[in-house]
């Protein structure tokens, strides 16, 4: 596996979605020049890694919804997208409830064998009532589902670390575990990374306390600035607040003119699938209304927002490569670590972005910038207040 400079760990981290389920990562009628199939998937992989992507994320679904009729599933995903790179890091979608942390555990531990370290997991806590109903799963209120979140992502923890002679044990509510041994080991050290988020309390402290990884749905400056602080101020109780990173979602639309990308969003939302949009909204919005903070992960999100996965288009990727590539260092100040991708083509925007917005990104840090705040709010901030 390949061993990092002290430089490149500065660097922020670009990651991608994997578009493994149909209909593209923006649920609108506008045409989409991106495949779902695995030989699409493993060409945009390829370039990926060759451009300077480090992660890459699958979907899980179980059940058609959000305008994707179909889906693979994404440990498996995961798994062959891997057997077909060199340096990527596959992050597989895990839903607690159909899966049980001894079954993830193992196979997460053997494909990181498999492939010399490079498989990641992100705890996901459900939102789809109807699938949980779907596939026979009991549907948890909010913060029931999220403990049971805490609770798989600690056996996963505790049973890949747990020592030799001991194994792990474990009484929960959710899960139970006597003297479990696993073997062989995952390769990565400590562990696979553990990637979570959420925008509600419950979702905090699993991130403070639990997660290497918190991922944050688009929003505005302020909104960013308050829920890392938040988050490190929590983990601080854990002695984690260098601990955990940051992870932000970023549907991405580069052009030769500002004027011309806005102009590619207008007609991305004015193409919407109203009805499916319709239905998301509902499912999500209801699933976040029993948060104790009544802020899930959706909560402000207006019909516009929810056109792309995870309030993409809020985090203001949209503009030329000059400007995308401004705001990125900016979102780096803020203490973001990982911006996670989406686009309209894949076929074409994967490359592009690597090679005309990451170089860009990584000349801005070499010079410095993303780690003075105050000075790219002021450079850059006012795009985040409009």
């Amino acid at each position: 596996m390949m061993i990092k400079t002290s430089s490149e760990l500065m660097w922020l981290f670009f990651a991608y979605w994997v578009p493994n389920v149909s209909g593209g990562l923006v649920v609108s009628k506008i045409p989409q020049n991106t495949g779902w199939d695995l030989k699409s998937n493993v060409r945009y992989a390829r370039t990926a890694e060759s451009v300077g992507f480090e992660y890459a994320l699958t979907q899980i679904r179980f059940t058609a919804s959000y305008s994707a009729a179909s889906q693979h599933e994404s440990v498996s995903f995961s798994q062959a997208l891997l057997h077909h790179t060199e340096k990527l890091k596959v992050i597989a979608a895990i839903l607690p409830g159909p899966w049980n942390p001894a079954v993830v555990a193992k196979q997460v531990a053997s494909i990181d064998n498999y492939t010399d370290g490079r498989i990641a997991v992100n705890i996901v806590s459900g939102w789809n009532r109807s699938e949980f109903h779907a596939i026979g799963e009991w549907w948890l209120d909010h913060a029931e589902r999220y403990r049971r979140s805490y609770e798989f992502m600690k056996c996963l923890r505790g049973i890949w670390t747990a020592p030799e002679d001991e194994g792990f044990t474990f009484a929960g509510d959710f899960y139970r575990f006597r003297n479990y041994k696993l073997s062989p080991k995952p390769i990565a050290s400590p562990h696979p990374e553990i990637f979570q988020g959420g925008n509600s309390y419950d979702a905090k402290n699993n991130g403070a306390e639990v997660s290497d990884w918190y991922f944050m749905n688009g929003m505005d400056l302020e909104g960013f600035r308050t829920q890392i602080a938040d988050v490190k101020e929590r983990a601080r109780k854990f002695g984690r607040e260098n601990v955990v990173k940051f992870a932000v979602n970023a549907f991405v639309i580069v052009r030769d003119t500002e004027e011309e990308a806005i102009r590619t969003l207008q007609e991305i939302q004015g193409k919407a699938d109203v009805e499916a949009v319709e239905a998301f909204k509902k499912a999500v919005q209801n699933a976040g209304a029993s948060a104790s903070n009544r802020q899930g992960m959706w909560a402000t999100s207006t019909f516009k927002d929810l056109v792309q996965y995870n309030d993409g288009f809020k985090t203001k990727l949209i503009g030329t490569k000059e400007q995308v590539a401004e705001r990125i260092v900016l979102l780096k100040s803020l203490g973001v670590n990982l911006v996670l991708t989406g686009f309209l083509n894949y076929e074409e925007e994967v490359e592009a972005f690597g090679k005309n917005v990451i170089p860009l990104v990584r000349e801005l840090e070499k010079q410095g910038r993303g780690k003075d705040e105050a000075f790219e709010i002021e450079r850059t901030g006012d795009v985040y207040r409009k």
